[in-house]
């Protein structure tokens, strides 16, 4: 490495925007072949025979292809074929703009080809990874909006798009990873900063909906209390679905325009469970039943959007 352009992580650099001048015996030596070969080109090139002549241009096209391949840049070229004077270091353009994040070596220093010389990153548009809980992946989807909040600069709400639902969950959290995708031509959102993000899911329209404190549930049964009449209840087993701003969907067990308790439903079912079981003991053939009064529904099963 002989002369470093951009020495500096963070610095950004354009498009073709020369990075270093390295020096390489394999780099003098490719450029001697090919100035050899088009020396020999215009030796041969009027050569009666067919076959001396391709031999050349073909002499000359892999010689020139090896050069490309080992980054030698355009303008370099075009100058190493109208001069043929070779250059004891060639310099190399950075191929896209970006910021420097990496610079894996210094002046001075040698490099093989294995040797990240720097890491450039593109951060016009960033990624940002979010975790949600397994009980709300059924509302997201691709494509869905996204907003986004940083400490780092207050005020200011970046909009952007679901891209990607990672296809399993976090071992140790439970939860499934999103990839956000944003516009950052401002270069405001940097590598590892925190940030509040909200996604907008979409809606389920034509679904029953029930207060969820209107669902009781007891061991691997779900059930609501509809009303039957003034005083007189009827538990149901009912099929809970996705739940939002204190409402539950129901999938199965209940009937848009049925109404439903929404309080002292745990005592109308303790009671009524405890008057059965005094029943069965006193009377263990007969079936009874118990509707305690005074308690009324508060809230009917809706239809929302």
């Amino acid at each position: 490495m002989e002369t470093l352009r951009a020495d500096k992580t963070g610095q950004r650099v354009r498009k073709n925007e020369e990075l270093l001048s390295i020096y390489s015996p394999q780099l003098v030596a490719s450029q001697q072949e090919y100035v050899l070969a088009l020396n020999n080109l215009k030796v041969l090139e009027k050569s009666p025979i067919e076959d001396i002549r391709r031999g050349a241009e073909e002499l000359v096209k892999s010689s020139r292809e090896r050069l490309k391949l080992l980054d030698v840049p355009a303008h370099q070229l075009h100058d190493l074929t109208d001069s043929q004077s070779i250059k004891k270091s060639l310099h190399i353009h950075t191929p896209a703009d970006g910021i420097v994040i990496n610079i894996g070596a210094r002046e001075g220093q040698y490099v093989t080809p294995e040797t990240e010389l720097y890491m450039i990153a593109d951060l016009s548009t960033v990624w940002v990874y979010a975790e949600i809980y397994e009980y709300e992946l059924p509302w997201v989807k691709e494509g869905d909006p996204v907003e986004m909040r940083l400490a780092g600069v207050p005020g200011r709400t970046f909009k952007g798009r679901l891209a990607f639902i990672y296809p399993y969950a976090e071992a140790k959290t439970r939860t499934i990873k999103v990839r956000l995708v944003f516009d950052n031509a401002d270069l405001l959102l940097k590598p590892d900063m925190f940030a509040e993000v909200t996604i907008h899911a979409g809606k389920q329209v034509d679904t029953v909906v029930i207060p969820s404190e209107a669902v009781i549930r007891s061991g691997a049964q779900t059930q609501v209390l509809v009303v039957r009449g003034p005083g007189k209840f009827e538990p149901r087993q009912v099929t809970t679905g996705l739940s939002s701003n204190n409402d539950i969907a129901i999938i199965n067990g209940l009937a848009a325009g049925e109404e439903v308790v929404t309080s002292a439903q745990f005592l109308i079912d303790s009671e009524s469970k405890l008057n059965e079981a005094t029943s069965k003991m006193l009377e263990p053939s007969a079936t009874t039943t118990s509707e305690p009064n005074r308690l009324q529904a508060e809230q009917g099963a809706h239809r929302h959007d």
